[in-house]
């Protein structure tokens, strides 16, 4: 009798492992690795996901008392490949093997057991979406007469002459057609067959998603392919990263060796990083590989995201595109994994497990034998680092550059408006005058315009308008928090914190300047969108942020308005900065270039660099020339000068500088610890707790630092006191066992929550 390893559904440190059942003969076919399943353990019933297949017994385990799998419950969503993505996700991450698993289920599978008392038999409560049939009625006689009173049925086939019809449309064209039909059918003259009905609509409108296929590449086109090509070959999970300019063509090259690997008859992943780019791209990947392209991202409904998980475990599509979570597609055969503007923050996970999409697409890429390709403008430091290296964890890493925009298309040029001089000459509009003249001139030739507010997060902090400095702590060299309740400038990095007077008082002064022009800083996107209501009454203004895009569909909407706009500016925040490719655009203006650059964040400027060149590259991509122009209060700043120049090289290596004497990625690895709860004593103790037991085990280990507990930057959230841990530790450190081993070591019931975040992003 064949033995399974089965990881129970209960999230929790104790049971962080999979438990050994036996499968009876009757569940033979059924219970294979995917599978979920109904046991017994420690007397209750509880719900197990199949992770193992064996057909000895385990080692050491007395088989008699090893109990039998009771029912299958749902057929099987991953493989045993998968199941070992499943292990490693869980390592690597320190989450509960019951979380690594839950991304490979079916989309909307929840499964409960329960009973009403200690006598009564279990009760399985079944939440999933499942699959769609449509009835659909097609003539199957043409000559067939029905009675001259039967009016209903000559209805019916005189529909069905122009083709077949779903049974429901019938019936709203002519009525009740339920009973015609069967009749009819009875009689041979029309046949009844269910045919699978695929939720939601994954075309688009787009022109620019309609692009013909090139004539010829370009040199750095080719030279991407080959490079592909080659990593595909190798089967060995290789890396081969395609830094291109913007618009230098890199969906083209990811169309071609999707080609190419379809023709082997594998299949491609493609990650997206932001919903808005999905339109678009789908679009493109639907013009070149038609329904054999899923989409998959968190706007479409339950049911829209299982028929969609479900053609590809089918077989029925081929190529995968969308969001980070695309990576959980049951697409076993892969050749090619590819990420699309590989440095955004977006691909990090958030919640557990806390992966990175870059860091499970490798191990996913190694395990399937595939080539992983990251494309970016501006690509992250980690990546970059890897490509200097030749290699990461036994695979190789490849930087392909495509220096150039295919045919005449020029990168833009960079106009740096310094808004402080601006304010000093009596300027107090959110728009510059060189910015207004832009815009003017874009109005009168009939052309587009995307504006960019660069605003993320919710630390405010105070500025000078007069000279442009923002209050800095003394120690850390990082912007000062400006905390409204208590009316203190704070260092989140050390802990000190100065009182100021109560804001807006006007004695507030600047300390470098004295002006008394010191000021919470930001501008909101609707303001904007009034403002330039006014300034341009014949051109049509189209606004894309979080309010805006709330509903359904709303990006590829407001994206369909704007394409189909003679001539329209479109305003928004981070979602309309890279991706998106519409050649009537020839300006770009970015309202505010500062907002990151002195958020307490070590990555603060290249992600302001990554934006600046990001959204300048929306300018320009077609015949015209395009435009750019940048608004700062700090137009020294290297990722500004920078951006200006489209030259990264300069920024990239004092950038590694900094990074290299702080410790920080591309490095070492970092993972935040947080802890909270309503008692903020309770939060002391368990945090610092953590912190010694974690310390005690990497004391006199090469490369490890411990920082903390400390108050967390967002101190108090939801009326939860908030304290973290930071953990710097070499590059091919095992933070996740030590992590995990830390945790284990703390005591069961605690009064605090704690989360791990491993290679973390947000230090919030």
């Amino acid at each position: 009798m064949p033995y399974a390893s089965v990881v129970l559904d209960i999230p929790t440190r104790a049971l962080d492992r999979a438990y050994d059942y036996r499968v009876p003969p009757q569940l033979a076919d059924e219970a294979v690795v995917g599978a979920t399943v109904l046991v017994t353990f420690s007397h209750r019933a509880a719900v197990g996901y199949v992770v193992g297949l064996s057909a000895d017994a385990p080692a050491g385990v007395d088989t008699e008392k090893v109990l039998e799998i009771e029912q299958v419950l749902a057929p099987s969503a991953f493989d045993e490949v998968a199941a070992r993505v499943i292990a490693w996700l869980a390592r690597e991450y320190a989450c509960p093997l019951s979380e690594a698993v839950r991304p490979f289920l079916a989309p909307g599978q929840k499964v409960k057991v329960s009973r009403a008392d200690e006598g009564s038999p279990w009760e399985i409560q079944r939440d999933q979406a499942g699959a769609v049939d449509d009835r659909w009625v097609e003539l199957a006689d043409a000559s067939y007469e029905p009675k001259s009173t039967a009016s209903r049925q000559r209805s019916v086939l005189e529909a069905l002459s122009a083709g077949p019809m779903r049974l429901a449309e019938l019936s709203a064209l002519i009525g009740s057609a339920g009973a015609a039909v069967k009749s009819l059918e009875k009689h041979g003259a029309v046949t009844v067959t269910d045919r699978r009905r695929v939720r939601g609509s994954m075309g688009t409108t787009l022109s620019s998603a309609r692009a013909a296929r090139p004539e010829k590449l370009t040199d750095g086109q080719v030279r991407a392919l080959a490079a592909i090509r080659d990593a595909v070959a190798r089967a060995s999970g290789d890396c081969v990263l395609v830094d291109g300019v913007t618009g230098s063509g890199k969906t083209e090259v990811y169309l071609d060796a999707i080609e190419e690997v379809r023709a082997q008859g594998k299949g491609a992943l493609v990650l997206v990083p932001e919903i808005s780019l999905t339109a678009q791209t789908v679009g493109r990947f639907r013009s070149r590989f038609g329904d054999d392209v899923a989409i998959l991202h968190s706007r479409l409904s339950a049911g829209e995201r299982f028929d969609q998980w479900d053609l590809v475990r089918t077989g029925d599509a081929h190529v995968v595109v969308g969001a980070r979570s695309a990576l959980f597609a049951p697409l076993s055969n892969v050749g090619l994994i590819i990420i699309d503007e590989e440095h955004e923050g977006s691909y990090k996970q958030d919640q557990a497990p806390r992966y990175h999409a870059r860091e499970l697409a490798a191990e996913l890429a190694r395990e399937r034998g595939a080539a992983l390709v990251l494309g970016s403008a501006t690509p992250s430091l980690e990546s970059l680092e890897r490509c200097r290296t030749g290699s990461y964890r036994g695979t190789r890493w490849t930087r392909v550059e495509m220096p150039e925009r295919p045919g005449t298309a020029q990168l833009p040029a960079v106009t740096v408006v310094d808004m402080a001089a601006g304010f000093r000459s009596g300027a107090r509009s959110i728009f510059s005058a060189e910015l207004v003249a832009s815009l003017k001139r874009v109005a009168e030739r009939g052309e587009k315009a995307v504006l960019l507010l660069n605003r993320r997060g919710f630390a405010t902090f105070l500025m000078c308008r007069d000279c442009g400095c923002v209050p800095e702590c003394p120690h850390c060299s990082t912007a000062l928090t400006y905390h409204e309740r208590t009316h203190e400038l704070m260092c989140h990095t050390c802990g000190q914190s100065w009182p100021i007077r109560a804001y807006p008082d006007p004695t507030t002064s600047c300390p470098n300047c004295g002006s008394r022009f010191l000021a919470a800083f930001g501008v909101g996107t609707q303001r904007v969108e009034d403002e330039l209501k006014m300034l341009l009454p014949d051109m049509e203004v189209i606004r894309m942020d979080a309010d805006t895009t709330r509903a359904k569909g709303a990006h590829q909407e407001l994206l369909e308005r704007f394409d189909a706009a003679e001539s329209a500016v479109l305003v928004g925040t981070q979602m309309i900065a890279k991706g998106l490719d519409f050649p009537e655009v020839t300006l770009v203006g970015v309202i505010n270039a500062d907002t990151m650059l002195k958020l307490p964040d070590f990555r603060a400027a290249e992600r302001t660099y990554d934006l600046l060149e990001q959204v300048s590259g929306r300018a320009g991509r077609g015949e015209a020339p395009g435009e750019v122009i940048i608004q700062t209060w700090w137009a020294s700043h290297p990722a500004i000068t920078a951006a200006a120049r489209h030259d990264r090289s300069r920024f990239e290596e004092s950038e590694r500088t900094e990074r290299r004497e702080a410790g920080y990625p591309p490095f070492s690895r970092l993972a935040n610890v947080t802890f909270w709860g309503r008692e903020g004593r309770v939060v002391e103790k368990d945090s610092a707790a953590f912190a010694t037991e974690l310390r005690s085990r990497v004391d006199g280990l090469a490369g490890w630092e411990v920082l903390g507990p400390a108050e967390c930057i967002k101190s108090r959230v939801k009326d939860r006191i908030r304290r973290h841990i930071m953990v710097k530790a070499p590059l091919d450190a095992d933070l996740g066992p030590v992590l995990s081993a830390c945790e284990r070591s703390l005591p069961g019931k605690r009064g605090s929550n704690m989360s791990i975040d491993i290679d973390a992003y947000d230090m919030m």
